[in-house]
């Protein structure tokens, strides 16, 4: 499982409950995503990748093939981050 380096964002946290909270939840994500590759549920030669867009901060789920490293599937696709990317450019 490859969980990619995640950026320091602020997240307007007001509380250090609110950043408990978040670890949890990024913990329950970690878990899940170990989970899943490991069921072989996406294949044996696919896994799982879980990661932030460094442009938008948005995130972005990959499958990857574990041999060739190609990407199979991404959500959100390239297209719709570059798409979000010009349109936050609009607003500058």
């Amino acid at each position: 499982m490859r969980i990619g380096p995640v950026p320091a964002i602020d997240l307007g946290i007001n509380s250090s409950q609110d950043s408990i909270k978040i670890q949890a939840e990024n913990f329950e994500v970690i878990r899940a995503v170990r989970a899943i590759n490991a069921s072989g549920t996406l294949g044996e030669n696919h896994e799982l990748v879980f990661s932030l867009d460094r442009q938008s901060r948005r995130p972005v789920i990959k499958i990857i093939n574990r041999t060739t490293h190609e990407v199979v599937r991404q959500i959100p696709n390239v297209r719709v981050l570059q798409l979000a990317e010009d349109l936050a450019d609009l607003d500058r």
